[in-house]
C-alpha cells in the first residue's frame, strides 16, 4: 500500500492544481474502490498484493486533495479545528478496523478477511455521494479567473450568502491579489519550494513534519503491536487485539479534543509539549521493557502497556491532527499543492521503513531497538524548538508575513511595502493604494466580524 502511494504521489499535485481539489478527492476515491474490490475477490497473493497497490495509489491522490480543500474553504476562526479533526477521523478508521478484526478473528474461512477488506470502502462511496455538495475551493476559482464563484462560495462559507459583507469583499480583494502576484512574480515549480529563505523554512518543517509523524515511536505499535506485546509476555491474539482495540479509542478521543484547543493553546506549545511528552513516556517505556526481559517482572510488562496509552496520549496531543493542520496552513497557495506532495512523501518513505525494517530489528536486538527512538526523539524537540514557529489566528494569506517578512507576496489591506509595490506594477490598485495597514496595526480581515446565523 506504501508503494501505491509512493508511485502516485509525482501526479498528485498537478491532480489538485490542474482538475480542481474536488476532482482530486473524487478520481482518488474511485481508484480505492477499484483496489477493494480486488482485494475482496482476491485468489492469490499477487491479487491481494496488486490490489493493496491501487488501494494506497487512490489514497495518495484523495489524502493529496481533500486537506487543500477543507484548509481553502473554512473561516479563519474554525480553520484549526476542521483541519485538525480532518487527520484525527483516521483514529476513528482505526477502530473499526481494530475492532471489526477482533470480532472476524473466530471466523473459519477467508470472509475472517474478506469482511474488513469489504467494509474499507464504505469511506469511499461515502466520499463519493457527498463530494458534489461540498464547493470547490474559492482559491481554486481565483487562481482560474472565475471571480464570481469565488466570491459566492466565500460569501457562502463564511457570511450565510452575504456576497456584500465587508470581511467576504476583503477576503477576496487579499485572495485574488496574492494570488495575481504569485502567478506574475513567482510561479509554481517544484523549485520555487528551495528558493527562498522563507520557503526552505517551509521545507525543514514539511519533511521533518513528515518523518517526525512516523518516526517517533508510533510506528511500533501502529503495525506490530502483537510483536511488542510478546516481548512481555502478553501472548494472548485476544488480549492483544482487545488492547490494541482500546487504545484506538482513547487516541481518538484524546486527538479529537485537542482539535478545539488548537487556537487556544498554539501549535508551537503543543509540538513542544507533545514532542517533550514523548521522549519521557518512550524512555520510562524502554527502561521497563529492559527491566521485563531481564527478570520476566510482571509489573514491569503493566507498565510497558500504561507507558504505551501515555506515550499516545501525548502524541496526540499535536502529531495526530497538526500533521495536515499546521503543514498545509504554512503554504502559500502557488506551492501548497507541491509542498503537501513533499510532506507526504516523507510520512510513506517513513512507512515504508517502518514495515520492512522495525520487524527485523525488533525481531534481532528487541528492547533495545527502543534506544534509537529514544536518541531520535530528543533530535525531533530540537527541530520543533528551532524551527516550528506560531500560526494561530491568522487569516491563511497572512501566514506567509511570518516566514517571509517584509519580502512576503500579499495582496489587500495587509499587504507588504514589497506587495504593495509589486501590486502597483501589475495594475493591483486596490492592494497598491492601501497605506500600510497590516502588521502594525489592526489589519483589514481583524475587524469585527460576527459569521451569520444559519
Amino acid at each position: 500500500m506504501s508503494v501505491g502511494s509512493l508511485v502516485a504521489l509525482p501526479i498528485v499535485p498537478y491532480t489538485a492544481d490542474l482538475l480542481g481539489r474536488r476532482r482530486g478527492v473524487f478520481i482518488g476515491c474511485v481508484i480505492m474502490i477499484l483496489g477493494v474490490v480486488l482485494q475482496t475477490i482476491s485468489i492469490n497473493f499477487r491479487m491481494f498484493v496488486a490490489a493493496r497497490f491501487f488501494i494506497g495509489f487512490g489514497v495518495a491522490i484523495a489524502h493529496g486533495s481533500s486537506p487543500l480543500l477543507i484548509t481553502e474553504l473554512v473561516h479563519t476562526q474554525h480553520r484549526a479545528i476542521f483541519t485538525t479533526i480532518y487527520n484525527t477521523t483516521w483514529y476513528f478508521g482505526s477502530i473499526v478496523a481494530a475492532w471489526l478484526t477482533y470480532g472476524t478473528n473466530n471466523i473459519v474461512g477467508n470472509w475472517s478477511w474478506r469482511a474488513p477488506t469489504v467494509v474499507q470502502a464504505f469511506p469511499s462511496l461515502l466520499q463519493l455521494a457527498f463530494i458534489w455538495f461540498v464547493p470547490e475551493s474559492p482559491r481554486y476559482h481565483i487562481s482560474k479567473g472565475r471571480y464570481e464563484k469565488a466570491l459566492q462560495i466565500l460569501a457562502d462559507c463564511h457570511a450565510n450568502g452575504d456576497t456584500q459583507d465587508e470581511v467576504v469583499q476583503l477576503e477576496l480583494q487579499e485572495i485574488r491579489d496574492t494570488l495575481k502576484m504569485e502567478q506574475e512574480f513567482e510561479g509554481n515549480a517544484w523549485s520555487e519550494l528551495w528558493r527562498t529563505k522563507g520557503n526552505r523554512h517551509r521545507l525543514i518543517i514539511l519533511i521533518s513534519a513528515g518523518f517526525f509523524s512516523q518516526w517517533s515511536g508510533n510506528g511500533l505499535v501502529s503495525y506490530y503491536i502483537a510483536l511488542i506485546l510478546t516481548g512481555i509476555g502478553i501472548t494472548s491474539s485476544e488480549t492483544q487485539n482487545l488492547i490494541n482495540g482500546i487504545l484506538q479509542i482513547v487516541n481518538f478521543i484524546v486527538a479529537l479534543t485537542m482539535c478545539f484547543f488548537v487556537d487556544k493553546i498554539g501549535r508551537r506549545k503543543l509540538f513542544l509539549t507533545s514532542t517533550a511528552g514523548m521522549l519521557g513516556s518512550f524512555i520510562v517505556w524502554t527502561v521497563c521493557s529492559a527491566r521485563f526481559a531481564e527478570n520476566a517482572d510482571s509489573h514491569a510488562a503493566t507498565a510497558v502497556v500504561v507507558m504505551i496509552f501515555l506515550y499516545y496520549v501525548f502524541y496526540n496531543l499535536a502529531w495526530s491532527g497538526l500533521l495536515i493542520g499546521y503543514t498545509v496552513e504554512i503554504l502559500p497557495y502557488n506551492i501548497r499543492a507541491k509542498g503537501m506532495t513533499v510532506m507526504f512523501l516523507c510520512v510513506d518513505l517513513a512507512l515504508f521503513f517502518n514495515q520492512y525494517i522495525n520487524p527485523i530489528a525488533l525481531d534481532h536486538i528487541g528492547w533495545k531497538y527502543y534506544i534509537v527512538y529514544c536518541c531520535w526523539l530528543a533530535v525531533e524537540l530540537v527541530v520543533v524548538w528551532f524551527f516550528y514557529i506560531e500560526t494561530r489566528n491568522t487569516p491563511l494569506e497572512e501566514i506567509v508575513k511570518f516566514f517571509d517578512g517584509d519580502n512576503a507576496l500579499l495582496g489587500g489591506g495587509a499587504a507588504t511595502e514589497k506587495g504593495r509595490k509589486l501590486a502597483a506594477e501589475i495594475g493591483l490598485d486596490e492592494t497598491a493604494d492601501q497605506t500600510g495597514v497590516g502588521a502594525d496595526e489592526k489589519g483589514p480581515l481583524e475587524v469585527g466580524h460576527k459569521e451569520h446565523a444559519v
